[in-house]
């Protein structure tokens, strides 16, 4: 226990490589746990095809939850800005998935143990329904308002590099960093945010407004699947399932987005306008999901009517964050065709 101490104490230290692989070890150890309990269960209670069928159906649960926009928007702009401050933020998607995920672990481990509480929490109109998803709602949106602005300033300074260095002129590391009047305005706010695992308590907070139909869903499933006589064991592998689910894809994603941002740094010459294109990207989509996200705070909290907060409120950001990938890896590939070409020519004038 004392090494493992000492090797957490100095994991700022450890090669890239050794921490993506303690991260992915943990994912793996999700994974793990699922199955164990899941035979576990079946072994002793029975209902085997039962049971891995509704593990699987809580698995891919957990994989389409983790493209919902608003998990995609909150990894990729945190990724940018631990890159920014020259980190190397490995565990970013695991760390926010983490958390969001133990709400819903937490949650079907007291329906499993029979605890109406939770039932309570999630009928629709009822008062801790609305207190934990004005909560999570809130710390969403205004997380996201701040994140979008924080790199929303670094776009805006990236993109006049950009412009600048089309005429000649030098480039500036410092210029894919966010400075200015709304980088100093909310450094505040953000000073907190210093690592990755501070996501986790992000994550969390996320998880409380159980707002999405994923989470609903799997406790319904839960629910019902208790009440069928599924050995509690089993019971457990279902979020547990999803969790693993949801943080295998979402560490994959902080993975990927750190590895844009980071060769935007180690070239800034040559990667300075895809730099400015993703961070604008990413920008844009934290502010667009924190405009939804507080309306339908206001909407709830404030009982509002009008038609505005009203549609706001009532968007889906499951599917939309499919469409977020598949931008996201347009740019890159587009990027990476422009580079690849640019050393074709390179080699082939030196052959020459």
């Amino acid at each position: 226990m004392a090494g493992i101490a000492a090797v957490y104490r100095d994991r700022d230290s450890l090669p890239l490589r050794t921490r993506a692989l303690f991260t992915f070890g943990a994912v793996a150890a999700l994974h793990a746990a699922a199955v164990v309990l899941l035979l576990a269960g079946t072994r002793t209670g029975g209902g085997g095809a039962l049971s891995w069928g509704l593990v699987l159906t809580a698995y891919l649960a957990g994989v389409k939850h983790s493209y919902d926009w608003d998990h995609l928007a909150a990894i990729d702009n945190s990724t940018r800005k631990f890159v920014a401050q020259r980190q190397h933020p490995v565990s970013v998607g695991f760390a926010f998935s983490l958390g969001h995920s133990s709400v819903v672990t937490l949650a079907g481990v007291l329906v499993i143990a029979g605890a109406s509480v939770v039932g309570g929490l999630m009928a629709d109109d009822t008062a801790g329904n609305l207190v934990l998803g004005l909560i999570g709602s809130g710390v969403s949106g205004l997380f996201l308002l701040a994140m979008g602005l924080f790199n929303g300033s670094a776009f805006t300074r990236s993109a006049a590099a950009f412009r600048r260095s089309r005429t000649g002129a030098a480039i500036d590391p410092r210029d894919l960093e966010p400075q200015g009047l709304m980088a100093r305005l909310l450094s505040r706010p953000l000073s907190r945010v210093r690592r990755p695992r501070n996501i986790y308590v992000i994550g969390f907070l996320f998880g409380l407004g159980f707002d999405t139909a994923t989470t609903i869903g799997l406790m319904m499933m839960t629910t019902a699947a208790s009440l069928a006589g599924v050995p509690p064991f089993a019971l457990l592998a279902l979020p547990l399932a999803f969790a693993a689910a949801m943080t295998l894809c979402d560490s994959v994603n902080g993975m990927a987005m750190m590895r844009m941002y980071r060769s935007a740094l180690a070239d800034p010459r040559r990667k300075l306008g895809f730099n400015a294109v993703v961070t604008g990207i990413s920008a844009v989509s934290a502010l667009f999901i924190a405009v939804i996200t507080l309306a339908g705070f206001f909407h709830a909290a404030f009982g509002l009517h009008d038609p505005v907060t009203a549609w706001l409120s009532s968007i889906d950001l499951g599917d939309a964050g499919l469409l977020l990938v598949a931008l996201l890896l347009a740019v890159w590939g587009g990027a990476s065709l422009v580079s690849l070409r640019s050393r074709n020519k390179v080699v082939q004038s030196t052959n020459t």
